[in-house]
């Protein structure tokens, strides 16, 4: 069997109520599923792997989170946190750290940006350079 590769452009048009009607569906099957899913999770690991698992997975969430705060919260970081020029903040594949860390590389934080990478830095060192992701690529309109 011969596989078509399918054109995967994000600039594609789509209906914004789709996006809109999908997005409260997502809404309502998190809150309704959500629980459930984390409580079998949870013992799913803990019973399976140990604490070591339960550790794992709350990380994966954590990450996953981190990656819908990006998403959620561009506009408002890319407006505080970010000279003009800098590395955007946005990306769904990216955290939050990520971002922030390449901006500190490339020296664009605003005072209230390296404020923020100041306190994280006094959490855990060096947390934003540590989370860069270096295979996150730039949407290619920012290329």
């Amino acid at each position: 069997m011969i596989l078509k590769k399918r054109d995967c452009k994000k600039n594609k048009k789509t209906n914004p109520l789709i996006g809109i009607l999908l997005f409260l569906i997502s809404i309502v099957l998190t809150v309704l599923t959500g629980p459930l899913g984390l409580i079998y999770g949870f013992f799913q690991q803990l019973f399976t792997r140990g604490l070591t698992g339960v550790g794992e997975f709350a990380l994966e969430m954590a990450i996953s989170i981190d990656q819908l705060g990006n998403v959620i919260m561009q506009h408002l970081f890319n407006l505080l946190w970010i000279k003009e020029g800098g590395y955007e903040f946005g990306n769904r594949d990216e955290t939050i750290s990520s971002a922030l860390g390449k901006n500190k590389q490339l020296d664009t934080l605003t005072g209230f940006g390296k404020a923020i990478d100041k306190i994280l830095d006094i959490i855990d060192p060096n947390h934003s350079l540590n989370s860069i992701d270096y295979y996150i690529q730039p949407p290619k309109e920012n290329r």
